[in-house]
């Protein structure tokens, strides 16, 4: 039983990972936090990343897969991205916190003599540092509950400062509890459950102070009976406590699956609250409808971050794809998602007849000139052959491209991201933009974070978004559309039905005389969620099924 030290009546849960990485320790997180926010209070959760940079603003996709975007304009690890699909709940850019961040703070604080002229060092002021910004969150949210996932697994060098913060926390009374996140491998040539290496993991947490209070398990098929038991025995936690998360046919699954275990009454039990049955109404009624989608919806996403494998591609449109399968779902539909290397279409244009068996095609976020014209070209077929279209911020970009080449005869427009001397800058970096580029400020310089709308009325924009006036989306870009040309372009018959309140920055365009061509300057996928899809995406999925 976890009592409580501070007045404020928060309590904390770690939840760390063992034997490998990539355990889906984010939708663990998420779904307890899912569970605890079905109970009635009040939930956030905090990614905590041991890398060095500050942020992931500056990673390539394909590095560390989606760069996820807060409201306040943080560039975050695509965990929070999973936490704001499974609660519903914003999160702040201080929700996510790395080894970067934490140093940067400490060394700042010590030039400006905060520290009293006191030797500075790794113990004790990193993991003081970790700790306040943890309670920061507490204290900002009024949350009853903070998840923290610590990424990577234990035994690894980069976290342990982060994991002797939490130590200290519980040594001095906080409530905290420990989850720990472990892999059970079934080795082909044996076929059977293996549960050693999750042994040697929870050793590895008690070498750093740490016990954990859950064990998690993570496999290919349920956790039987004698493996639970043998858990429980040499990890030092009650059977009860030992959960089986094995694989499912989606993640959404998870938080229902995790209740039928009864590790919520558990762990309320742990912190003397008490259990209230029948909670997940909402989530059981999502997992039916998903069970229950039968027509299929074949949408395929033309993307370029492709050049380390296929293992990776998900990882880099995680919110897109996330916000397809939502939206599907919530019309009937069962997602087909097909991958389409954008330069396969530069290579061989005859391809391009592809795209009549899908149902729609989406160009989702990208920057750089690889695959451009493959886009472009994909683009314009679409709209030819009036194949339903969704463009994502440089889905925007080079939909206005296609259509001031091949509809306005601006023969040669481009973006001056891609060519800085082409005759129609039809897209172009704002003055500002250009200040930070030039002094190399990359970091956290972007146009980031929520920005509002002004939609024109009776536009098909207008009407997904069920016809507000103004709307909010999160963006993270650099390139705008050049003001020069709008007028040009409007005369031609493209439709800017969403701009910024001064009408300086178009966030929206369309085409009226097709069945759904659409695309935004922001980012509509981080809003979508798992129980409200985004309204493009909604809108976008309709027009598929009609298709």
């Amino acid at each position: 039983m976890l009592n409580h030290r501070h007045g404020n009546g928060c309590r904390f849960i770690v939840v760390t990972g063992g034997v490998i990485s990539g355990l889906g320790k984010g939708v663990t997180t998420a779904s307890i936090a899912a569970l605890l926010q079905a109970q009635g209070y009040k939930v956030t959760s905090i990614k905590i990343d041991p890398y060095i940079n500050v942020d992931a603003g500056t990673m390539r996709p394909t590095e560390h897969g989606e760069v996820y975007v807060t409201y306040d304009g943080g560039e975050t690890d695509q965990d929070l991205g999973t936490y704001e699909r499974f609660l519903g709940v914003p999160m702040s850019k201080e929700n996510s916190i790395t080894t970067g961040q934490v140093y940067q703070t400490v060394i700042a604080k010590e030039r400006n003599l905060e520290y009293d002229g006191k030797c500075v060092e790794v113990i004790p002021h990193i993991p003081q540092e970790v700790e306040r910004r943890v309670k920061e969150v507490a204290k900002n949210t009024k949350a009853d509950f903070v998840m923290i996932e610590v990424g990577g697994t234990s035994g690894d060098y980069q976290n342990v400062l982060f994991l002797d913060a939490f130590r200290r926390m519980h040594l001095a009374g906080d409530p905290v509890a420990f989850v720990h996140v472990v892999y059970l491998p079934i080795p082909g040539n044996l076929g059977e459950m293996k549960t050693k290496p999750a042994q040697l993991s929870v050793r590895m947490l008690y070498e750093v102070g740490v016990t954990p209070d859950f064990i998690v398990t993570r496999s290919s098929k349920p956790l039987d009976a004698p493996r639970r038991e043998k858990i429980g025995t040499f990890c030092n936690v009650a059977p009860t406590r030992v959960i089986s998360n094995p694989d499912l046919p989606t993640t959404y699954q998870v938080p229902d699956h995790l209740e039928e275990q009864g590790m919520t009454k558990e762990l309320l039990t742990l912190f003397d609250l008490p259990y209230k049955p029948n909670r997940l109404a909402a989530w059981k009624t999502l997992v039916k409808k998903i069970s229950n989608a039968k027509k299929p919806a074949r949408i395929g996403i033309v993307g370029k971050y492709f050049d380390i494998g296929d293992f990776t591609l998900e990882d880099s449109y995680i919110s897109v794809i996330e916000a397809i399968k939502t939206a599907c779902w919530h019309n009937g539909a069962k997602p087909e998602i097909v991958w389409i290397n954008a330069k396969d279409f530069e290579k061989d244009p005859k391809k391009l007849n592809s795209l009549d068996n899908l149902n729609g095609v989406i160009v989702p976020g990208g920057f750089g000139g690889s695959g451009v014209e493959g886009k472009i070209a994909a683009i314009q077929y679409c709209r030819e052959h009036k194949i339903p279209y969704l463009g994502l911020c440089y889905g925007l970009q080079m939909a206005v491209i296609e259509f001031a080449r091949h509809v306005a005869g601006l023969v040669g427009a481009n973006t001056t991201e891609i060519n800085p001397k082409t005759k129609h800058p039809v897209i172009i970096i704002l003055p500002e933009q250009a200040k930070n580029v030039k002094a190399k400020h990359y970091g956290a310089t972007m146009r980031l974070g929520n920005w509002t709308a002004t939609l024109k009325p009776n536009t098909k924009v207008w009407q997904l978004y069920g016809k507000k006036t103004q709307v909010v989306e999160r963006h993270r870009h650099r390139y705008e559309v050049n003001p020069d040309y709008i007028s040009q372009l409007e005369q031609a018959g493209l439709v800017f039905s969403g701009a910024s309140p001064d009408r300086k920055l178009m966030e929206y365009v369309e085409l009226p005389d097709h069945p759904f061509f659409v695309a935004t300057q922001a980012h509509p996928e981080f809003t979508s969620r798992a129980l409200e899809p985004n309204p493009l995406f909604n809108g976008f999925v309709k027009a598929c099924l009609s298709k």
